[in-house]
């Protein structure tokens, strides 16, 4: 079994004093680090970490990860599920939102905690499909034969392990009216170790179509490791598409989205979403007024060719798609 990846993923910093130091900005210490922590963990991979710039507490990758006091301050527009994901449960694990498709939460684990996630206060731990929910999350699929895509999120299905990932899947595969996979994972940015070639060969040889939805906010997470991952997911034919998140002091700014789009494709992938922030409880301070998101993506649109210009999108509890902005 190759381990090489969770090898990795074990050697993760947990700590944000830890992640710090590495950068030479340990004389930022605050002990209020605890308390963000405490509501929401911290996990970096190493691998994630090398491509921060060191002292630089600006630096976007940085943002994304590093816990905020202001993530303590609660707002009635924030709330623990934004996109009205426990409505849409049918069973353990299994969330039908929008007609033909099904997503299963597969596991709570994930390579990094990114502070904007908008599963941060999910209840995993009576809504995923472990090896006990597995059965009825497939019974669930095979009894609705509108289901012709099934989508494993989580946290995220790339933490599993190869052989249980290939289980799933070869059990998929055996629901003749599926048609479709579709796996939505920040692993190959954080850990493009994950991409090996039993989850290539998982992938590939099986009947379904299979779709890889990566997620990459700046083009400053791409560097040779993550090329090469992409580049084999590519070589093997699957369908590589991504998902943005618009943040506020982050990636807010129409020449670095342009740069992500024109990266993306560099690697084979291609621009499908950038998404208005999902309004989870504690993460205001990456929310950004409508009319500038507005403006930023005009400024994309002059630019960019119409096939990598992202949907701007909304996710909004119990509509039936993404809804579109601008």
């Amino acid at each position: 079994m190759n381990t090489s990846w969770q090898a990795e993923l074990a050697e993760s910093f947990t700590r944000p004093t830890d992640l710090l130091a590495f950068l030479e900005l340990d004389e930022i210490h605050r002990p209020e680090f605890l308390a963000a922590t405490e509501r929401f963990s911290f996990r970096v991979t190493r691998s994630y970490a090398r491509r921060m710039n060191k002292r630089d507490p600006y630096d976007p990758l940085l943002l994304q990860v590093l816990p905020d006091t202001r993530e303590l301050i609660d707002h009635p527009d924030f709330a623990s599920d934004p996109v009205g994901d426990l409505k849409a449960v049918t069973a353990p694990g299994v969330l039908h939102k929008y007609r033909g498709r099904v997503l299963l939460i597969t596991t709570g684990a994930c390579a990094i905690h990114c502070r904007y996630c908008f599963r941060r206060n999910f209840p995993y731990d009576t809504n995923m499909i472990g090896k006990r929910q597995e059965q009825d999350a497939l019974d669930v699929i095979r009894r609705d034969r509108s289901v012709s895509e099934v989508i494993l999120s989580g946290g995220d299905p790339l933490a599993l392990s190869d052989e249980r990932l290939a289980r799933l899947v070869e059990q998929i595969d055996a629901i003749p009216h599926v048609r479709r996979l579709r796996i939505h994972t920040r692993l190959p940015i954080v850990l493009p170790s994950r991409v090996t070639t039993e989850l290539v060969a998982t992938l590939t040889e099986t009947r379904l179509k299979s779709v890889v939805v990566i997620h990459a906010n700046h083009a400053n997470e791409f560097d040779r490791d993550v090329s090469e991952a992409l580049t084999a997911f590519q070589k093997a034919r699957i369908c590589l598409l991504n998902q943005t998140v618009l943040l506020k002091g982050v990636n807010d700014n129409a020449e670095i989205l342009v740069r992500l789009s024109e990266t993306l494709f560099e690697n084979g992938v291609l621009p499908y979403y950038l998404h208005l922030l999902d309004k989870a409880r504690g993460t205001r301070h990456f929310d950004l007024p409508l009319d500038d998101a507005l403006a930023i993506y005009q400024a994309m649109r002059e630019i960019l060719p119409g096939y990598l210009l992202p949907k701007l999108v909304r996710e909004e509890a119990g509509r039936p798609y993404k809804m579109p902005v601008g």
